[in-house]
This record gives structure tokens, C-alpha cells and sequence, in this order.
């Protein structure tokens, strides 16, 4: 954005510090997921200006640092006002994705549904020069990929009817109908997991598991990588450790008490 004097505006010189902190803050929010170098040009802040103000909200829990990288902190997520059940997910899931990661080599991702569409709320990339990404908080298509179609699966009627009204396209091109798409939702319900192939970025694999809290999904939890490396026996290695992780972080949600909306899920 590289705004940060149209950001701290005609602010007086007593508030000009507490300015700049807010405006570091804005920008975790809007960039996702960033370094501590692209935060100091967005807000047009000294790098060591930004890490000052980046220690003082990791301690308050409104940022958190993944990797040498920033985004927001569980306490932001509740004091924005999302729904408790993503408050928590923030809490629990970085210690799950690090474990996928480890143990598949691929990046592993933790997705919501936020109405129509599917967001990127935590991941762990792979340490792999070639790899699969999002952007923390990136919205995705329900009805492409394997982490986004597990959402779409246990969907409340009314969201797949809207996503399947208006399919999205393979990256490879190849038509998928209606009646396609639903055939493979009530097969993904059934098995609890899914496998896709090259749906968003041509040449990537990836593995998808349901996370459910209180008898409703909170989440998917995949592993993904390029189709290279993801071979038939990581795809049996992946879903192993996800169906596990998967497992544990339900009965970690469970535990903490979370929520998730209290919508039916749909039965195309």
C-alpha cells in the first residue's frame, strides 16, 4: 500500500507514535501475512521503528510471528469480531499445520468458510524452494480444490446451491457440471477425506481432511504440493496424518469449548 503518511494524516506530533502503531497493525490486517520489511515500506516506518512496535503487539497477542513472518493474533481475530470458533482455530492450529508440515514435506493449511467462499485463516509452508502457497486471509472458491470442496461438502443447502449455480473451472481447463460436482460432494461426506488434482494451480496435489467441532465442520486441514513429489504413496502418508491431526484438533476444539455456526449441512 506504501501509505503511511496518507495514513497518520494531519495526526498531532503527541500522537504521531501511537499513529504509526496502529497503522503497523492496519497493515498485518490488510497484507495477510507479511515480514517485517514489507510492514515498514507499506507504512513508510524505519524497519527497527516497525519491530518495536511489532514486539509490543505480539506481547499484547493482537500479532503473532510465524517464521520470520507477521499476522494477526488470536485476540485481534476475536476483538474484530469473527466467530469464536476461528478465535480458536488461531489458538490451536499452527502447532497441528507444523506438525503436517513436518511429517508430509508439503505445505499444510488450515481453511474456513466464510459464506460463499473459503479463506486461508493459518498455514505452515513447506521448506521447499518449489511450493504451494496462499496468503493468509485469501479468499478461495468453494468448488475448487480439495481443502475449499471438503468446506463446500458440509455446506449448508443454500451455499451449494449458489456455488453449483456458477461452477469454477480446473486450472487445467476441463468442464466440470453440476451434476459432477454433486455426485463428488456426497462422496467427499462420505469418505471424510479428498484428493485433488491440479484445480487451482496446474501441477499441484493436494490432501483434505474435515475438522468438526460440536457436530459441525470448523474447518479443513490440507497438505499440498507439486504433483513432482506427491505421489500415490505421499498421498496414503498425507491422509494418514491428517485423519490423525484432524482427530486430535476436533478433540482440542472440543475441549476448549469452541462453537461453530449452527447451520445444517446440505444434502444434495
Amino acid at each position: 500500500m506504501a501509505d503511511g503518511g496518507r495514513r497518520s494524516g494531519g495526526a498531532a506530533p503527541g500522537g504521531a507514535s501511537f499513529v504509526r502503531g496502529l497503522n503497523v497493525l492496519i497493515a498485518v490486517a490488510e497484507l495477510g501475512e507479511a515480514r517485517a520489511d514489507e510492514i515498514a515500506v507499506d507504512v513508510d516506518v524505519p524497519l527497527s521503528t516497525v519491530y518495536r512496535y511489532l514486539r509490543t503487539l505480539c506481547e499484547l497477542q493482537l500479532v503473532e510471528e510465524r517464521d520470520g513472518s507477521y499476522v494477526q493474533g488470536w485476540r485481534w481475530i476475536e476483538l474484530s469480531g469473527r466467530e469464536v470458533a476461528h478465535t480458536r482455530l488461531v489458538e490451536l492450529g499452527h502447532s497441528f499445520l507444523r506438525e503436517i508440515a513436518e511429517c508430509t514435506g508439503e505445505t499444510a493449511v488450515l481453511a474456513v468458510r466464510a459464506g460463499n467462499h473459503a479463506v486461508c485463516l493459518r498455514q505452515v509452508e513447506s521448506h521447499h524452494p518449489m511450493r504451494m502457497a496462499f496468503k493468509i486471509g485469501q479468499l478461495l472458491p468453494l468448488d475448487a480444490g480439495a481443502g475449499q470442496r471438503m468446506l463446500l461438502a458440509h455446506a449448508p443447502a443454500a451455499v451449494v446451491e449458489h456455488v453449483l449455480a456458477e461452477p469454477v473451472p480446473h486450472a487445467t481447463g476441463r468442464p466440470r457440471s453440476r451434476s459432477t460436482i454433486a455426485r463428488e460432494l456426497e462422496q467427499v461426506r462420505r469418505q471424510r477425506f479428498l484428493v485433488s488434482h491440479g484445480e487451482l494451480s496446474d501441477g499441484a496435489v493436494a490432501v483434505s481432511v474435515p475438522v468438526f467441532a460440536d457436530g459441525e465442520i470448523a474447518c479443513s486441514l490440507t497438505a499440498a504440493g507439486p504433483e513432482n513429489r506427491c505421489d500415490a504413496a505421499w498421498q496414503a502418508t498425507a491422509r494418514s496424518v491428517l485423519v490423525e491431526l484432524g482427530g486430535r484438533l476436533s478433540n482440542a476444539l472440543g475441549e476448549r469449548g469452541a462453537h461453530t455456526p449452527r447451520e445444517t449441512a446440505s444434502t444434495p
